[in-house]
């Protein structure tokens, strides 16, 4: 084994102090497994007002450190949790923009937040004289971190200090829209900051393109995702620097895993009932609950569809929404956990209501590992996903034996199979134009296979008996902290 690396993890989100979506799992899940390959690995995270501090026994370590931003003073506090006894993980304070505030995301100051959080993180460092190797960075709320590191640390005990940047969603690359931000605003990633704040303001620096720009390596969480993000279409203003570090061997994917532990239908607390791949027939007792529990007709023999996501036109509700018709004709029922797009929660809200046997739903958030009772009562998982970064819940469904229904795009691509009934081989249904004919092609395929028992019950352990842990991927972020190791050492050689 080579020589263990000392790692900073950052995150804007650590599950289970603060989620928002898929990033807060990983935030946790992956320094867990780096951990268990032998590695030195801390966390650090903002402490938001939602965070419960007596519940996971936080600990104020420092207290008054002073901040100082191009002049402007700033008061931070540093605490540590003892909750997580596989993870320490470090929490950055200041009253106004994090403790004081209720919303992880959202507020129209999340630039000057994430720029203190970020520059906060390199304090945090020197005081607690943790000489990383790596500095792992996840999206834009830590974009900061690799410019202040080579433009303002360059003489600091963190000057051989390798930055990986991983980006889980280009969408997202500040604290605002940035398709709404004027050309003439607009931050080329390559001004000094402080001369561009005094032109333009904090408010329009765009974290995600300094990220990219200045870190030693840039991934994100799927390889073909990474294909995608180098074209107009999927790369979000941000293709042609990205093509510039995949010139330069520098940019990568690496398909995210799941925590078997966390989600695990054998074990799993929150089902009515547990099971295995070798103990299917109990998955049915969770699919008569779920159906009960959604006042839908408890039938075993109907086909249950679910979907457990944000209720937007990226996760396809849009195709849905053009395929409700036919869908109601079928005989299948459809249960839907998720918040998001007001013109799609009323849409579906008010066909659940005119629908009750066929439709149901909860429209609003649920966390992730409040849904596993959907993935266990459900026969199939529907994810028509505009594009798809990575995705968690196609992971998830073939855990717990629900078969993914997906759009080939993102990390669908590099998780899920078509189903062949001649073969046996494949875990799941694919459609490749995003359409929502072939959407409804899929669907109806994918019922015709169910009326097939036995190919249907080969799909499911297909699936359940794949691996998608944080084994892999961790020996693969191993071998790109290296690369990032020799690319600091090359761009020094430069200096």
């Amino acid at each position: 084994m080579d020589q263990p690396l000392k790692i900073a993890t950052v995150a804007s989100e650590i599950d289970p102090f603060s989620k928002a979506g898929g990033l807060a799992d990983v935030a946790r899940s992956l320094p867990k497994a780096l951990k268990k390959l032998g590695h030195d690995v801390i966390a650090i995270t903002p402490l938001y007002g939602t965070i419960d501090k007596e519940k996971f026994r936080l600990k104020k370590i420092f207290k008054d450190i002073s901040l100082d931003i191009y002049g402007k003073s700033y008061s931070i506090d540093i605490w540590r949790d003892e909750f997580l006894k596989e993870l320490p993980v470090y929490f950055i304070d200041h009253k106004e923009f994090f403790s004081s505030q209720k919303c992880i995301y959202g507020a129209e100051n999340d630039n000057e937040r994430f720029l203190l959080f970020d520059l906060a993180v390199l304090k945090l460092l020197h005081i607690l004289h943790f000489e990383a190797d790596i500095i792992h960075l996840h999206d834009w709320q830590t974009g900061l971190i690799p410019y202040f590191l080579r433009k303002e640390e360059g003489n600091s005990f963190l000057k051989n200090t390798a930055t990986v940047f991983t980006i889980h969603n280009l969408v997202f690359q500040m604290g605002s829209n940035w398709w709404q931000i004027p050309n003439k605003k607009k931050d080329n990633g390559r001004e000094e900051l402080l001369s561009f704040i005094k032109k333009q303001g904090i408010k329009y620096i765009n974290f995600a393109k300094r990220g990219i720009l200045y870190a030693d390596i840039v991934n994100t969480v799927s390889e073909q995702y990474a294909k995608e993000a180098l074209t107009r279409k999927f790369g979000e203003d941000l293709y042609g620097i990205l093509r510039n570090k995949n010139k330069k061997d520098q940019f990568f994917g690496i398909i995210d895993g799941i925590d078997y532990n966390d989600y695990n239908p054998n074990t799993d607390p929150g089902l009515v009932e547990k099971y295995s791949v070798n103990s299917l027939e109990e998955k049915l007792k969770n699919k008569l609950f779920l159906q009960d529990e959604f006042n839908l007709p408890v039938n075993p023999d109907i086909p249950l569809l679910g979907m457990a996501t944000r209720i937007t036109e990226q996760k396809g509700f849009d195709l849905l929404q053009e395929i409700i018709i036919p869908l109601l004709r079928i005989d299948l029922q459809l249960v839907i956990l998720g918040g998001g797009e007001k013109q799609y929660e009323d849409f579906f809200s008010e066909v659940a209501k005119k629908h009750p046997k066929k439709i149901s739903g909860h429209f609003k958030f649920v966390d992730t590992k409040k849904t596993t009772q959907l993935y266990a009562g459900t026969d199939m998982f529907l994810m028509p996903s505009r594009f798809e970064p990575c995705g968690m819940g196609q992971l998830i469904s073939l855990r717990y034996g629900s078969v993914p229904i997906v759009r080939a795009t993102g990390g669908l691509v590099d998780t899920i199979t078509d189903f062949n009934p001649k073969t046996g081989y494949g875990n799941g249904f694919i459609f490749k134009q995003y359409d929502s004919r072939n959407l409804l092609v899929a669907i109806v395929r994918a019922l015709e296979t169910y009326k097939y028992k036995e190919a249907w019950k080969q799909l499911v352990k297909n699936g359940m008996r794949q691996s998608f842990s944080w084994e892999i991927p961790a020996k693969k972020y191993i071998t790109l902290f290296h690369r990032a190791l020799a690319a600091r050492e090359e761009e020094k050689k430069k200096m």
